[in-house]
């Protein structure tokens, strides 16, 4: 029997959502209010579908499996696992989210995409099953990258976390449990801290758009696909691993090398790094970098899988 995913909202989330789960061989049910929301996802799965196929698709798998509705009641009849994808604003996620809580059987998990809210600020004003209504933060592209965020609130219950986790695993994703609810999450937290110092550097003229990403491409983001911060790190201290690295750069921390606030987004600023992403992308259009990515991106989740296979039961000990 298939497994059906209601995603309420598709944009750039919502429909990496779709992909994912129409590769897997699920019916998919979407609800956007806006009228081009139909072609605009089905021009996505379309672009997205080549990187899928060479990824593996599951037996069934079609984009013919996808259906738009006209309400919030409609997309949620039968739904095994609801996605919810509207913008990051907290009073219009509380509002769908209680709309979705209301319409949805009560033992239907609702997944929150949100990259910041806190899970008990989501559940606030959810009547019916509040303790269903979870973060389910998932990574941009969604239909390639395995990554979701699991985060329960005040409600959530801890059979609601593992049911939660099977339907993700269904989805051939790795489901990270947080252990406690914080504005962020951990990824974006991480990816937060790197952004708000290249920007910096942006606005201080050391560096480039372009020559900071190259920073990362040849350097630390070779890295990072294998082993992480703290496992590259214990590399850096040789035989003694962490202990003597800690020991040897860990006073560095305190000097002022780092800016803990965002620069502030000045116009000129702006104009720096819009005109700096258009250079780099050399007037090739979005879908076209997006298909580059995905290509890069199949290639080297083959090498993690081949490297790292004992990630498999990752979740299990988080």
């Amino acid at each position: 029997m298939s497994q059906q995913l209601t995603v309420i909202g598709t944009g750039v989330i919502g429909n990496g959502w779709i992909a994912r789960a129409l590769a897997q061989g699920w019916d998919v049910v979407a609800f956007d209010p806006a009228p081009e929301a139909p072609t605009q996802t089905r021009a996505f799965v379309d672009n997205a579908w080549g990187a899928l196929e060479r990824l593996g698709l599951a037996e069934g798998a079609s984009p013919e499996r996808l259906t738009f509705v006209d309400s919030l009641e409609a997309a949620v009849a039968g739904a095994d696992l609801i996605q919810e994808n509207v913008p990051e604003r907290l009073e219009l996620k509380r509002e769908i989210l209680a709309a979705l809580d209301a319409a949805a059987a009560a033992e239907t998990i609702i997944g929150s995409s949100t990259s910041g809210f806190k899970p008990s600020d989501l559940q606030r004003d959810c009547t019916n099953a509040p303790g269903r209504v979870i973060v389910a933060h998932p990574f941009n592209p969604v239909y390639l990258l395995p990554l979701v965020e699991l985060v329960g609130g005040e409600a959530t219950e801890a059979a609601q976390i593992e049911a939660a986790q099977a339907l993700y695993r269904d989805l051939t994703m790795r489901p990270l449990v947080v252990r406690r609810e914080i504005e962020g999450h951990i990824a974006d937290r991480l990816m937060e801290a790197l952004w708000r110092e290249a920007l910096h550097l942006v606005n201080d003229g050391v560096a480039s758009t372009e020559e900071i990403d190259a920073a990362v491409v040849y350097g630390c983001g070779l890295r990072w696909p294998l082993m992480g911060t703290f496992l590259t790190f214990h590399l850096a201290g040789g035989e003694q691993g962490m202990r003597h690295m800690l020991e040897q750069f860990g006073p560095a921390l305190k000097l002022p090398w780092t800016k803990l606030e965002a620069p502030e987004l000045t116009d000129e600023l702006i104009d720096k790094v819009v005109d700096g992403c258009e250079h780099q992308a050399a007037g090739r259009p979005v879908a076209e970098l997006d298909r580059r990515r995905d290509d890069f991106l199949v290639e080297l989740l083959d090498l993690v899988q081949k490297y790292w296979p004992e990630a498999e039961g990752l979740e299990g000990r988080i």
